[in-house]
Parts: structure tokens; sequence; C-alpha cells
């Protein structure tokens, strides 16, 4: 029976005041009446308007229509297909930007929960299959995969699944990339990113981690251990900061490290041999989903108040609305048209507060967007004692050092040809925030989907 409703499914969640106290997840996720409700809001239109929106091309009418069949697993196979890490996407993926926005219920309404849906279909997979993966009959090639986030492994995956033998070398102690030592576990729990890299090690992939590329092994020592082809997935890890007075005192964290000492090392537990600072009164710069992840880990410690401060208005955040109402409802306070000029410390260099000015919106800037202004005379202080600086991040240089005739651009991203993400050295591919700078998940494994098909045309053209 088709459901004309304008509205979506709501999405029920932990009550926002108990919730600002733990880090357990916040969607709760749907219920299999609410999923099939919402499935049959799909209108099914023939030229599938919301596939265009979506970076690795999931057939979204397909896995829609078996949750109206009631057929988990066949939807779970039409995710599958096309993604490699469904319950991720579902969860962080910004899907009102990119398939939603194509979805024509959204003309008079609101679209098809599409990452909703995924969700629960990727939930209930993990939740009540036993099923092994198939794995594929070895091609006798061999691949390389430097980093284990999202554009890796799903680069490794889509290998894997056509035959090749693949290795990713992971850095840190643990796969996952980003959606380990990023995304906070109240959006993304690590259980969840735990068992899609099962999946992949299911699929024949091989992962080692504690292997910094560039430092114990070079792309040419990878090439003489006869991998054939190297892909690059290394992320955009080193931060910036805005190089304000005040900038290295005690209490002044980047989001990265912020985020990976909660995150991968679990700070926030008792036992935690990772400390962190508790503070009172947090300010968190910058208004992208990172700063969001940021602010309410840091209400989660047990800060008293935490602001985000950022140089222009709220309609102009580059992070989910959903994050932004998520922690607006936790009691995250908003200083927009504000940006920090100096932090002030104590005798013993600890932040005491922070020197701001308000800004306006002028003339639009190279890229659009309105480009903010200082306005006069509009001084003040912030009276924090920690400052989290969450501004970007860029690729670390260790890679395009250590490795020849590898070309990169004046921000450090490497340049790949066109969407093969071929670089300037043969063999050698590249692909997510490595190339394009700090950007979103599912972009990111577009990127590693686009450069298997590449590797696999390389390899067998040799």
């Amino acid at each position: 029976m088709p459901n004309m409703s304008l509205q979506k499914n709501p999405m029920p969640v932990q009550d926002h005041v108990e919730r600002s106290h733990n880090f357990q997840e916040v969607a709760l996720g749907y219920r299999k009446e609410q999923a099939i409700d919402e499935a049959n809001r799909c209108l099914h239109c023939k030229n599938k308007p919301c596939v265009a929106g979506c970076p690795v091309s999931i057939d979204i009418p397909s896995f829609i229509e078996k949750i109206k069949e009631e057929d988990w697993e066949g939807s779970y196979a039409v995710l599958s297909k096309s993604s490699s890490l469904p319950a991720v996407c579902g969860r962080v993926c910004p899907q009102e930007s990119q398939c939603e926005a194509k979805c024509i219920r959204g003309v008079k309404g609101e679209p098809v929960a599409i990452g909703r849906l995924e969700r629960f279909v990727a939930d209930y997979h993990m939740q009540n299959s036993k099923k092994k993966a198939d794995i594929p009959q070895n091609n006798g090639h061999k691949v390389a995969v430097i980093g284990a986030g999202p554009a890796g492994l799903t680069c490794a995956g889509d290998l894997a699944k056509m035959g090749y033998q693949v290795t990713v070398f992971e850095a840190l102690h643990l796969a996952g990339g980003v959606l380990s030592y990023g995304i906070p576990q109240f959006r993304l729990p690590k259980e969840i990113v735990r068992q899609e890299v099962d999946n992949l090690k299911e699929l024949g992939v091989t992962i080692q981690t504690n292997m910094v590329i560039g430092r114990v092994l070079s792309v040419d020592d990878l090439f003489d251990d006869g991998f054939e082809a190297v892909f690059i997935g290394s992320g955009a890890g080193l931060p910036r900061f805005m190089n304000i007075p005040g900038e290295n005192a005690k209490g002044v964290y980047s989001a990265n490290e912020f985020l990976t000492r909660v995150n991968l090392m679990k700070a926030y537990e008792e036992d935690s041999d990772t400390p962190i600072m508790q503070a009172k009164k947090v300010a968190v710069v910058g208004g992208g989903n990172v700063a969001m992840d940021a602010a309410r880990c840091a209400k989660r410690l047990g800060a008293e108040q935490v602001f985000i401060v950022y140089r222009r208005g709220e309609a102009e955040m580059p992070a989910r609305l959903e994050e932004i109402e998520h922690a607006k409802e936790e009691g995250i306070l908003l200083h927009v048209l504000t940006n920090p000029t100096r932090i002030l410390t104590d005798e013993n260099q600890f932040v005491c507060g922070m020197e701001c000015v308000q800004m306006e919106l002028g003339e639009p800037d190279a890229s659009g967007r309105r480009r903010p202004v200082v306005k006069e005379n509009s001084e003040f202080v912030l009276d924090v004692d920690c400052v989290i600086m969450s501004i970007g991040t860029s690729p670390n240089p260790l890679l395009r050092n250590t490795t020849k005739g590898l070309d990169t651009n004046a921000k450090g991203c490497i340049i790949t040809a066109g969407d093969c993400g071929q670089t300037s050295r043969s063999g050698v591919f590249a692909g997510g925030d490595a190339v394009t700078g700090a950007a979103t998940v599912i972009l990111a494994m577009g990127a590693g989907k686009n450069a298997a098909k590449a590797i696999d045309t390389f390899i067998r053209q040799k």
C-alpha cells in the first residue's frame, strides 16, 4: 500500500538530556514496521534520479523494493553490490545533499529517508545473517592499499571481489581511518566499523596495522615486494591552525588530536591510559561536522558550557543540519559571525579566555560564499579554559616526500587524472582526502571505487 505522507518516518533518538552525558548512539534506528512504512513512500521512478546523486551508484529503488517485500537479505545484497560499508554510510553519509536531494518526493514534502533505510538493512544483516562471504577466485595479482579509511577499504573490497590479493597498510593500530579516530561513538559505534572491516577480511583482504608507509616501508619497497599497483588512501590528517597569539597554550587542541584521544584511545573511560583535559568552558572554532563532533564530545566529557565559534552565520555552516540540531538540543551554544583573534593565558600558560571580534557578511568571495568582514569596535573576550581548533586538515607530507615522481598541488594534495585516480607515477593511484583535502566519507568511498576499476584495467593491460 503506497504511503503518500509528506513527512519521513521520524528517527527514534535518545532523550537529548540523557544522551549529552553518555557516548551511546544517539539515533536508535527504525523498527521493521517503520522501515516498511518508509519504503512504501518510494515512487520507484523509472529514471532513478536518486541513483545519480549517490557517489557509489547504489541501485536505491531496488534495495527499497526488497524492503517492501520484507526480503532483508535481498535488500542487503543490492546494497553490498555497490557499497563496501553500508552500515557506515547509513549513519554518516550526507544523504540530504546527495541521493535524497534528487528524490521526487522531496519536491512536495520530505524525500524518502534513504539513509535511514540503508542503515536498517545493514544493521539487520549484521544482527541476523550467519552466512559467510563467498571468497572470489584468486586471479594471481597483488595490489597494495595505503590507508584503512573509507577510500582504502572501499578500493580493497572492490578489488578483492574481482579476485585480487589485496593487502592494506594502516599507520594506526586499528583499521577504519577517520571512521575509528574521527567520528564519535555516539554517531558511529566502533563495533559497526569493526564488523564492516571483518566483512572485508572474509573476502580475503589482509590488513597490516602499525605500518607507516614512507617510514617503515616506501612505495618503492611495495613494488619490489611484488605488488603490481598501489592505491594511496591515506587521508588528510594534518590539522590546520589560525596562527594567532596563544595558540600554543596548554588547553589548545586540534580537533584531530582531541577526537583521536576520545574515539580511538577512549579517553572518556575512567581507566583510559590517554589523558584529556577536563575543561569547564570549551570553545570549538569551526562550523563543520568535525566541529560539531568535538563540541558534543566535550559536553559529554563534563564541560559545563561548550561554544561553537564560527565566522559566518548558522545558515552558512557546512555541518549537516541534523548534526547542528542535535548539538543545539544537547546544549551547545552557537557564537556565529564571530572570529578569534588571540588566546589568553594565565601565568602557567593555561588557557583563560579567547579574544574575539564580531563579523558581518560582505560580498561573495571566489567560492561564491559571502565573505566575512570584521565589524568595527566589536572586540570581546569569551570566558573559556579550553580551545579546540576545527578549521580543516591537509594531507600528511610524509608520502609525497618519500615517493619519487608523485606530483602534488600547493596544498599538498596528490594530483590525479580525472576520476580514475591515476597519479603522475605509473601504477600508483590515489583517492579520498589525500587528493581532495578533507571531504565526506561517501566521496572518499566513491574515489576508492573508481580507482579499483582503474587499477583492474591497468593490470589487465600490462
